[in-house]
């Protein structure tokens, strides 16, 4: 029997589980054995909750960069199961942009629906997966926290699905040293209530900048100042949000930028990144690759080129999500049952580096939004995946970065429509800037 470790139980692990469980093409065929390493105590991966920051209860580092108070930062009905919508887990229509309680719930209710549980060790930290020269399979050891052993087995194919949102890109500037206030990486970030009364500055220009600094402004900030390389991000912040140019330096606490300015501040949050960190996989089958929408060394964004046993999920800069990780879980799927049959080494190669130089020339996000809805539309295309919508879904985005654009503060408060039912979502009770209980109850209440 063909043997299949899949590396983490988050939505792309739990994906590549699903894709397995919900095979229609097998038809009486045995399923693979499948076996599936979570470190953590409970499935859902980054969608996991903990106060914990550095490191875990076992010594670990944490996972999860996941913090009170988030809301999806993007309509939910761009993420949406193709076979399991949001209306059939909660049982009516809910607004668009769900709290991280109210979304891990949907996450885990497939999950359970599937029943896929079982299939997971739990508290399995893997710590090396390499090729054996003796058998040709893959070896993979993994320690158990329970019991505090390290245990050895033999492998066909692997599946890494352990995302690439928790291994910090920490940049540092001169001066940090002597910095007297608060130093973090969005990572380790847990709760906006800790900076109330506080000025807070935010390095970056990208999702986790622009939530922070409005989840910061929301919890009661005295004031934000938000910082980037790459420019201002150019939205029509509310009074108490200011945006400037890089930082050049720091001195005790007083921030100095590029264009000779400086501000007090008491907390600086680096929403800098992160970094493809694959430590457990022989150096022949680690990733390396930055955070693009065309990844290096993956056919198709899945099948590692180097060793055709290898799959990566989830590994691109992302609009498309939890859908995206269906169709690439599908798609390995099929590659491993043998119903894909992939080209030669040399074909592989040549396909990444055209990917690459067609996403180079991309000028806008717009352009983005399309590529990777083109590129999950064909991947749909060569499994049995349901098919969603891929232009609906694009166009949704596109319609969002408007509504960011008209409001930062206020985009969460539009509904969008399923591509799965057509339905629109209703208006939250609640506008997302008064909106201050995240939890799943707060949010499937009927009023206010």
């Amino acid at each position: 029997m063909t043997r299949v470790a899949i590396i983490g139980a988050g939505p792309c692990g739990l994906a590549q589980l699903h894709a397995f469980a919900s095979d229609k093409a097998a038809d009486g065929a045995e399923m693979p054995e499948l076996v599936c390493y979570e470190k953590q105590s409970d499935w859902g991966g980054l969608w996991n909750y903990t106060w914990r920051t550095g490191l875990d209860e076992h010594g670990e580092p944490c996972h999860g960069s996941m913090y009170r108070y988030l809301w999806s930062n993007g309509p939910k009905e761009c993420l949406e199961f193709a076979d399991y919508t949001f209306e059939e887990h909660f049982g009516r229509p809910i607004g668009s942009f769900p709290p991280r309680e109210v979304l891990y719930d949907y996450i885990v209710g497939r999950a359970t629906r599937s029943g896929i549980r079982q299939y997971i060790r739990f508290n399995h930290a893997v710590r090396n997966v390499s090729r054996s020269p003796e058998t040709g399979r893959f070896v993979l050891s993994a320690h158990n926290h329970e019991s505090d052993t390290t245990s050895t087995e033999e492998f066909d194919c692997v599946v890494v699905a352990s995302g690439h949102f928790s291994t910090p890109n920490m940049p540092q500037y001169p001066g940090y040293e002597t910095f007297g206030g608060t130093l973090m990486h969005a990572h380790d970030f847990r709760d906006a209530v800790q900076f109330a009364d506080q000025n807070v500055m935010i390095i970056g220009s990208s999702y986790s900048a622009e939530d922070i600094a409005s989840q910061c402004w929301k919890y009661g900030a005295r004031s934000v100042v938000c910082s980037s390389r790459s420019g201002p991000m150019g939205f029509d912040w509310p009074d108490g949000i200011t945006e400037k140019p890089i930082l050049s330096h720091v001195d005790g606490r007083t921030v100095y930028f590029v264009d000779g300015t400086s501000a007090e501040i008491d907390a600086i949050v680096s929403c800098t990144g992160y970094l493809h960190h694959f430590p457990y996989m022989a150096d022949d089958l680690r990733l390396v690759t930055t955070n693009r929408l065309a990844s290096s060394m993956l056919y198709r964004g899945v099948v590692f080129q180097p060793d055709n046993g290898v799959m990566y999920l989830g590994m691109q800069d992302q609009w498309y999500t939890f859908n995206m990780f269906d169709v690439q879980a599908w798609y390995a799927r099929d590659v491993i049952l043998g119903r894909i049959e992939l080209p030669s080494a040399e074909e592989q190669a040549r396909s990444i580096a055209e990917e690459q130089a067609i996403e180079d020339l991309i000028e806008d996000d717009y352009g983005l939004i399309d590529y990777q809805g083109a590129y999950t539309q064909d991947l749909l295309e060569q499994s049995d995946y349901p098919d969603f919508n891929t232009p609906l879904v694009s166009a949704m985005f596109k319609d969002w970065k408007g509504h960011k654009k008209k409001s930062i503060i206020g985009y969460r408060d539009n509904g969008h429509t399923s591509p799965m039912t057509g339905i629109v979502a209703p208006a939250h009770h609640t506008d997302w800037v008064d909106a201050m209980d995240d939890s799943l109850e707060s949010f499937l209440a009927t009023d206010s």
